[in-house]
């Protein structure tokens, strides 16, 4: 049973279910945090930092792997995305934040065919023109919770990948990713064509 008070690490960046992370961890408070992690056998929570605070809704991560230990004590991580939570109440009198959190039981109803194949085709078409080679992992993708890795897979703005993370049901989160990415397509492609005029190699992720 996962604890109800947990450490947080607010980040820029937005952790998604079933999806890894790699970490350096420099800062002496997340140092002693994962210490403590990987002693306990326990996660910590991964917010998405805002000018004004923290996201209100978070993913425990669990760190999978230390891959390497510095002689200063820093270290670099693989974690995974295991549960998404929502912050009840913050604790801020210590270093290290913390958090009294509820998690978010996700739905299980049945995955619309037709959403699910719009949205795999809109994943390859985004993904090969951002990255100019066709995805091939689809398959995988799919088994492991096609919307999270999805979103987790694109370099798509972390306010939209938020709001995924956010959502309770996967029929939900690939409806509302299809709704993003049938718009983000065609700015992509008038990108890649604006590059080719201009004899350019650059991403253009901006939205």
């Amino acid at each position: 049973m996962r604890p109800e008070r947990i450490p947080l690490f607010p980040l820029d960046v937005v952790l998604l279910p079933g999806t890894h992370l790699p970490l350096h961890i420099f800062e002496l408070r997340y140092r002693h945090m994962v210490r403590r992690c990987i002693e306990e056998s326990s996660e910590f929570g991964i917010l998405l930092a805002l000018p004004n605070g923290v996201a209100g809704v978070g993913c425990t991560a669990e760190i999978i792997e230390v891959i390497k230990r510095y002689e200063d004590g820093k270290m670099d991580i693989q974690t995974i995305g295991r549960a998404p939570f929502q912050v009840t109440e913050l604790f801020t009198g210590n270093p290290l934040l913390e958090g009294r959190v509820n998690y978010l039981e996700g739905g299980d109803e049945p995955i619309a065919e037709p959403v699910e194949r719009e949205l795999i085709e809109l994943y390859a078409a985004c993904y090969t023109l951002v990255f100019g080679d066709f995805p091939r992992d689809i398959e995988e993708r799919k088994k492991a919770g096609l919307a999270y890795q999805v979103a987790a897979a694109l370099p798509m703005d972390l306010l939209w990948k938020q709001q995924i993370l956010e959502l309770r049901s996967e029929p939900d989160r690939q409806n509302r990713l299809v709704a993003l990415l049938r718009g983000w397509a065609p700015h992509l492609q008038k990108a890649n064509q604006m590059r080719a005029c201009a004899g350019g190699n650059g991403h253009g992720l901006k939205n």
